[in-house]
């Protein structure tokens, strides 16, 4: 199993100001604003590159680039947008080496999620080579093509598919070309292994070879035949097939280097001012204790305060130092207690009335609930890193500075174009590489360990490394949105939803849309203001918006006693939906699952971003201490076709192990204004010992698209679990963290 965890963005503001260092004093206009919601718009263009810079990047070999905008220097404006990997031509950079090696370029990442995997599948299949002839070279900003930020499972069904067509139009080319040089039909070309074979002549050539050919590397420059043909599901070799991650051994083993191994030469370790209180704003500092160590850079920009060293205890002790002379002006912010009615009140606009009261006043039963969701953090394996570097610009730009930021993100374009922004440089002088790292589940989308590394580098005129603490994580990164929703319907005599109503004050409006059939149905989502910094999270709102949805569910079901299967099958037509919930329980084996004491059963299922989920749960109850355990869990999950069957299942299985946190556990705790749980001793994501047995079904569905499979299997866990605990012990709990009462 790979990892098992897995917006709205806040405007952070950096003042220019002046820096203290060691050396003369400056000034710095370039460390100025920046704001967060504006710079992770998609970066509009490719970035472009002479052939010297890529063949230092890939080695020797033939680059064959099918480009999907208009190269640099042919664009008028800023050309259109260039997201997901799907432009109006070719998206993907093929490089083939000489030594038969196949190099595929794509500005996606790999935080755990298998990106790595099934993009060289897509690339190894349409190319009918093995899948290890493939490497894929990601999230390289001065090489790969902006395929947008790796988020919003997008990686299937938008980058996979622009590979695919980008190798299967490579292969038609070099048949083509190859057809043309030995005078024969297409049709008697075999394409097989990374060569080229005539059968009937006894003649081959590798692709390396044929790409090598000036006229087929003119045609590479045109778009694509509209005809090109990609492999029928049924037909499928490569993809379909688990394949292991290449870089899974060095990982076993120790050897790979993620973000907090890299080295530079001459590297300093860095380490920023923090305040002790929430949102409070610098005043003054002295970085006299600082400067007054050997070997110490300390740098003040504006509320920007931070240390390089030689090494990391010499950093924390000069922020230490530091940190005793500071002052702040202190923001009051209410508490977790407090959180829901704050989120209430400051609702933006008011918060409305049901549309349909009237017809609820006038039905045989109404029903009406309240669900929250806590404040959680991501998380991650791995706290954020960044190593930045700055150079010295070419001999005919001299005074020009070129930035090289090595760091974990999931948007590397668009923290290219924060690092650019906030330092005022030219894109094309700022250069982000993102390895493989330890995960993110839509935490790291923001670039800021990445700005204050540079902003140290440049102080220092050395590599800085940055490594975020675990404290530093659970306090400055933002956090999944808490959100307060309110849930109201109607039934007729017959059991049948009349009227739904669904409000969803401040976490957003994703899955927020009832799937099932009521004549008179709405929802709404209504933003307020969030006393904690939020942003993007594993699914966002819809684990919120289904953990409601599902629970009320469950309530009507009992309102008109029904059996909650059978209640949302009468009142669900989609036939995906349906499909996965029979498929669930199926082989959940609903409802004749033995009931035993203190166990309890619950089902629930949704749909987002194209897949569809269903989820049976089966709880224990301690009796005497009246805790939750989840001990079995059933889930069916439709995301279309399967690329890679085992990391669908490590994708599935870490989003139910994921899910079971906030469901029962987490939750962040704060009061006058400091977080009371910043470490992992106070703040318990699932352990071992609390992993249920877990089945995974896929329908594995070849008759439509494949969607992604890293966000939707987390949304139906939490109300599958709440459903079960009132099945076992006739309490409701809408809250999450769903905890019973001590007794």
């Amino acid at each position: 199993m790979s990892n098992i965890r897995q917006g709205d963005r806040e405007t952070r503001r950096h003042g220019a100001a002046a820096i203290r260092t060691p050396q003369p004093e400056i000034r710095n206009p370039a460390f100025a604003e920046i704001d967060y919601d504006e710079l992770l718009e998609p970066v509009r263009f490719s970035f472009a590159l002479d052939r010297r810079s890529f063949v230092k990047v890939l080695g020797a070999g033939v680059l064959v680039s099918a480009v999907g905008v208009p190269a640099l220097g042919q664009r008028r404006g800023r050309g259109r947008r260039y997201r997901d990997g799907q432009p109006a031509m070719l998206s993907a950079r093929i490089h083939f080496g000489d030594d038969g090696t196949i190099t595929v370029l794509s500005g996606k990442v790999d935080g755990g999620q298998g990106a790595r995997v099934e993009l060289a599948q897509a690339a190894a299949e349409e190319l009918r080579v093995p899948f290890d002839r493939v490497q894929m070279l990601l999230a390289d900003t001065a090489v790969v093509p902006n395929d947008g930020g790796s988020w919003g499972s997008r990686t299937t069904p938008a980058n996979v598919p622009a590979v695919r067509q980008a190798a299967a139009a490579v292969r038609e080319l070099l048949v083509r070309r190859a057809a043309e040089i030995w005078r024969v039909d297409t049709a008697a070309i075999e394409v097989r292994d990374g060569r080229l074979a005539h059968a009937e002549s006894d003649r081959s050539l590798s692709f390396a070879e044929v790409a090598q050919d000036e006229a087929l590397a003119a045609r590479m420059a045109q778009p694509p035949s509209e005809e090109t043909k990609l492999t029928p599901v049924g037909e499928w070799a490569v993809l379909g097939v688990s394949q292991r991650p290449p870089t899974g051994r060095d990982k076993v083993l120790g050897r790979y280097r993620y973000p907090s191994d890299l080295k530079r030469p001459g590297m300093l370790y860095g380490r920023v001012l923090r305040s002790p209180k929430y949102r409070a704003k610098l005043v003054s500092v002295d970085l006299a204790p600082a400067q007054a160590m050997d070997g110490v850079i300390a740098v003040e920009d504006g509320e920007f305060v931070g240390v390089a060293a030689a090494t990391t205890f010499a950093a924390e002790q000069a922020i230490e130092a530091v940190a005793k002379t500071a002052k702040w002006d202190e923001e009051q912010i209410p508490s977790s207690e407090e959180l829901y009615d704050y989120l209430r009140e400051h609702a933006q606009g008011g918060v409305p009335d049901n549309p349909f009261a009237d017809e609820a006043a006038n039905a045989a039963k109404s029903l009406r609930a309240t669900y929250t969701t806590a404040y959680v953090q991501h998380a991650p394996l791995e706290p954020r890193t960044a190593v930045a570097e700055w150079r010295t610009g070419p001999s005919s730009a001299p005074d020009q500075a070129q930035l090289t930021v090595w760091t974990a993100t999931q948007n590397p374009f668009g923290v290219r174009g924060e690092l650019a922004a906030v330092f005022r440089l030219s894109e094309d002088v700022v250069r982000v590489v993102v390895p493989d790292f330890g995960s993110a589940y839509g935490g790291k989308h923001t670039g800021e360990c990445a700005i204050e590394a540079a902003r140290l580098a440049q102080a220092a005129k050395k590599p800085v490394m940055l490594r975020w603490t675990r404290e530093e994580e659970f306090t400055r990164a933002y956090f999944r949105p808490a959100a307060v929703i309110d849930v109201e319907a109607s039934l007729d005599a017959n059991g049948r939803l009349t009227s739904w109503w669904h409000l969803n004050i401040n976490s957003g409006g994703s899955s927020i849309e009832s799937p099932y059939d009521v004549v008179n149905k709405q929802s709404a989502h209504l933003e307020s203001r969030p006393p904690l910094r939020h942003g993007a999270y594993r699914a966002l709102a819809s684990t919120a918006n289904t953990f409601a949805r599902e629970s009320f569910m469950d309530e009507l079901a009992a309102a008109v006693g029904a059996d909650p299967l059978e209640f949302r099958l009468n009142h669900l037509q989609d036939a995906r939906l349906r499909a996965v919930l029979e498929e669930a329980a199926k082989r959940f084996q609903w409802p004749r699952r033995n009931k035993e004491a203190n166990r309890g059963i619950g089902l629930a299922c949704s749909l987002d971003k194209g897949s569809y989920v269903a989820c049976c749960a089966e709880v224990e109850i301690d009796p005497t201490r009246n805790e939750i355990r989840v001990v079995h869990v059933c889930q069916a999950f439709d995301c279309g076709p399967v690329l890679n069957p085992d990391n669908l299942r490590s994708q599935v299985e870490g989003a139910v192990i994921m899910g079971l946190g906030p469901s029962l556990r987490e939750e962040m705790q704060f009061a006058d204004g400091e977080i009371k749980n910043a470490s992992f001793v106070r703040y318990r994501v699932p352990h071992f010992k609390d992993v249920p047995t877990i089945e995974v079904h896929a329908m594995n569905r070849k008759d439509v698209e494949s969607a992604g499979a890293g966000e939707t299997p987390i949304i139906a866990i939490a109300p599958a679990i709440g459903n079960a605990v009132f099945n076992a012990t006739g309490v409701r709990l809408r809250g999450m963290p769903m905890r019973l009462a001590k007794t």
